[in-house]
């Protein structure tokens, strides 16, 4: 993890980000212009925090997002019941006993309204709750900035015509909404555990928040199988953390991880949890993948690891959740246990949906590289090298590209 002065001060500006978010829309409704001021204050503290830290950041940013919405009504209209309005607004966030209440899980379901898409709502939550970039964002979704700054934008509005309040839904509409904020934790989890881009192999402070703020979900809706699922693939996943990269950051596969090195606490309470929701009904994508990563946690080495119990859980998977991510996870299963040419096989057409991201030519060339197709797996992994935004992963593929040129 990136422990360098401007990568601890982007943590703390990406924890404090929805807790203001909150305060702000809970305090005054107006969502879009809310996500507008933060997003303002977030940019004046990157540019003054650098050189004199507050001694209250949460309250500094309160402040400075509320003169920002302040402002804007101001701009906005001269009009009595506005100005009405901008003198109920100009509240005194300066103090340091603002209330601490956590409103994220509030926030999330908020941005998962209804009225919005789900691509819309997943774009807005990870936005406004995980403190993603656009870019960011955009490179989970596989499509331009541009695209998704625009989806963004389209999203706030919708919930600004919806008239939605910023209050928990009643217990009738949150299971609608439960996928979707499913989805968006998990999704928040896979860019802290496998950063699409930057210094940084992983991003702890996001799993972190996705772990906690999964928690949350668990204790509110404590009957939700996915839910509970969900938390232990993530605690599963989040065990071999220790292990995944060398002191220089440098990654290490799964196979070759220091198994030792592996969170037990973590490992033993994602199998309890797991174990907890299976059998009580027809298990969902999150538990699937939960059970996945249990076998991979239950194996004392990679090399006895349970490769036909994986490959039933992710044909499995695949008849649950297709798409093409399963698909790739299900090839190198198949690798395993028939022989890399069927893996091979399977990857056929999976350029279409994935051959914009460095995964695909990642289990190509490792594919090719278990069958001694040197020449081939080096050009693979040569074209990930190309594809990834992420410096370590760039490292390690080029690393392997060289190790080709010696077999």
């Amino acid at each position: 993890m990136d422990s360098s002065p401007n990568a601890r001060l982007e943590d703390l500006l990406r924890t404090l980000a929805p807790q203001v978010l909150g305060v702000l829309a809970r305090h005054h409704g107006q969502f879009d212009a809310c996500e507008d001021a933060v997003q303002e204050a977030l940019l004046e503290a990157s540019q003054r925090w650098p050189t004199a830290l507050p001694d209250n950041p949460r309250a500094w940013l309160l402040a400075v997002a509320n003169r920002r919405l302040v402002d804007f009504y101001r701009s906005e209209s001269a009009r009595r019941a506005r100005e009405e309005r901008v003198a109920a607004m100009d509240v005194d966030f300066s103090y340091s006993s603002v209330s601490e209440a956590d409103d994220t899980l509030t926030l999330m379901f908020l941005c998962c309204h209804p009225a919005l898409s789900a691509p819309s709502q997943l774009a807005l939550t990870l936005r406004a709750v995980g403190g993603l970039t656009t870019a960011e964002i955009a490179s989970a979704f596989l499509v331009p900035e541009a695209t998704m700054g625009q989806r963004i934008s389209r999203a706030k509005q919708g919930i600004q015509k919806a008239g939605a309040t910023f209050t928990m839904p009643p217990p009738s509409e949150r299971k609608a909404r439960l996928g979707v904020v499913l989805h968006v934790l998990y999704l928040i989890f896979n860019e802290g555990y496998a950063a699409s881009s930057g210094p940084s192999l992983q991003r702890e402070e996001l799993t972190t928040e996705a772990i906690r703020v999964t928690r949350l979900l668990v204790a509110v809706a404590p009957r939700e199988l996915e839910a509970t699922g969900l938390l232990a693939l993530m605690l599963l996943t989040d065990s071999r953390r220790a292990a995944r990269a060398l002191p220089d950051g440098t990654p290490v596969p799964l196979a070759e991880q220091d198994r030792s090195l592996w969170n037990r606490e973590q490992v033993e309470e994602g199998i309890a949890l797991l174990s907890s929701v299976l059998g009580r009904g027809a298990a969902g994508p999150y538990q699937l993948q939960a059970a996945i990563a249990a076998v991979h946690a239950e194996a004392p080495s990679a090399a006895e690891t349970d490769w036909p119990q994986i490959l039933a859980l992710y044909t499995v998977l695949e008849a649950v959740a297709p798409s093409p991510v399963v698909t790739l996870n299900r090839a190198v299963a198949v690798a395993m246990v028939h022989g890399p040419a069927a893996g091979l096989e399977l990857l056929v057409g999976l350029d279409a949906a994935l051959g914009r991201t460095h995964r695909l030519d990642v289990v190509r060339g490792h594919l090719l590289e278990m069958s001694g197709s040197y020449a081939e797996a080096r050009a693979a992994y040569l074209s990930a090298a190309k594809k990834t935004g992420s410096l370590p992963e760039r490292k390690y593929l080029m690393g392997k590209v060289a190790r080709m040129d010696e077999q």
